[in-house]
């Protein structure tokens, strides 16, 4: 298994992974401070409490997904179960498996726009989503547009969402970027200088997720080759 997943307990029974690199320490974005706040203060909240449910919306690539998983490890961290659910992988799901998450003290569901118009699923997650708030579940919810413009149909399930406390994720810019791609080298033991990373973010695509996958390959690359990450090994490797 690639060293960089790592299954949760309560991920197990639902065959996802979270990522390793996942976490609250390697998110940076000084503009969502505030989500950062409030996803340790859920952790460290005792599970009666009322304020425990958050809605975060933001375009694609602005880092949802990170601090999903990043709550996740968080709340393992302090012995807590957590489970990670991503409805883009809709069409391999049933929504019969929300049944009984309730039980667990946090449960994350990505891409909630995915599933707006298929009744059965808006239904289940009307449904859990009572029974989460009533068993002192905390709820972590992301979607690409805030409640107000969700194109979920239930009216219920709307109203319910809306009531959470919404979150916007900004995107990051590229001084963030840069910063994001050397505090991830720096933690796999590469050295990638600001000139170095300037050039990726000129010449790579812009998608986090694409220059985090580019920099897995770099990685590889300059370990095989036992080769510094320079501008003309970048070159080399992105000419292959």
């Amino acid at each position: 298994m690639d060293r960089r997943f790592k299954p949760v307990a309560a991920q197990l029974a639902l065959a996802i992974e979270l990522r390793d690199d996942a976490t609250l320490e390697n998110y940076v974005a000084p503009q969502n401070a505030e989500v950062i706040a409030k996803i340790e203060s859920l952790a460290l909240s005792p599970s009666t409490s009322a304020d425990n449910a958050l809605y975060l919306w933001g375009a694609p690539s602005s880092g949802k997904t990170h601090l999903l998983q990043a709550a996740c490890h968080t709340f393992s961290a302090q012995a807590k179960t957590a489970a990670y659910l991503p409805l883009a992988l809709v069409d391999e799901l049933q929504p019969a498996m929300l049944d009984d998450m309730e039980h667990l003290a946090l449960v994350c569901i990505d891409d909630l726009n995915v599933i707006a118009g298929r009744s059965e699923w808006e239904l289940a997650l009307f449904h859990f989503f009572n029974r989460a708030r009533g068993a002192g579940t905390a709820l972590i919810f992301a979607a690409d547009a805030a409640p107000a413009y969700s194109a979920i149909q239930l009216a219920d399930l709307r109203s319910r969402l809306a009531a959470m406390l919404v979150l916007h994720i900004h995107s990051l810019n590229d001084v963030e970027k840069l910063a994001a791609l050397q505090l991830r080298a720096h933690r796999r033991g590469l050295e990638l200088s600001t000139d170095v990373g300037r050039f990726l973010l000129h010449r790579a695509p812009r998608d986090m997720r694409d220059l985090f996958d580019l920099l897995d390959r770099l990685d590889k690359a300059s370990l095989q080759a036992q080769r510094r990450l320079s501008i003309p090994f970048v070159k080399e490797v992105l000419a292959q």
